[in-house]
């Protein structure tokens, strides 16, 4: 519940206050003229990610490796540009960041980290086991 206020109510409320400052301070169509500006800027370096992205994958295939983090990198960089089309700045800031390699990796790394954590401190009970068959069918 929570975190659907904060994303349905408190994120474009947010989105507003930082229009009305930055309005305030550089005018009204500088504003309007910046938020259209970052969404072309940023729809442009996303579709070069997602090239760059996508002829990583297909050369992580021919190397008949699994292309985990292509896949990985490929939808952060479509949620990326999700952000980048919704009019607002925080949004637009998050998109970039979402956009850049380095703070990309950062985002996977914690995410990552976060997992294991998850998972080493549930109580897995898993047993290794062969079952040997002595009495075959013969056909």
């Amino acid at each position: 519940m929570n975190t659907f206020f904060l994303i349905f109510i408190g994120l474009p409320a947010l989105e507003i206050f930082l229009m009305i400052k930055i309005g305030g301070e550089i005018g009204a169509l500088n504003t309007v003229a910046l938020i259209f500006l970052t969404a072309i800027i940023g729809l442009y370096f996303a579709k070069i990610q997602g090239v760059q992205t996508l002829r990583s994958a297909v050369s992580s295939v021919y190397q008949n490796k699994a292309p985990i983090y292509e896949v990985i990198s490929g939808a952060s960089i479509a949620f990326a540009a999700l952000l980048l089309i919704i009019p607002g700045f925080f949004t637009d800031l998050i998109g970039f960041f979402f956009l850049i390699p380095f703070t990309r990796n950062i985002f996977f790394r914690l995410a990552i980290k976060k997992e294991v954590k998850k998972s080493e401190g549930k109580n897995n009970r898993i047993i290794d086991g062969e079952i040997i068959d002595k009495d075959k069918d013969e056909l």
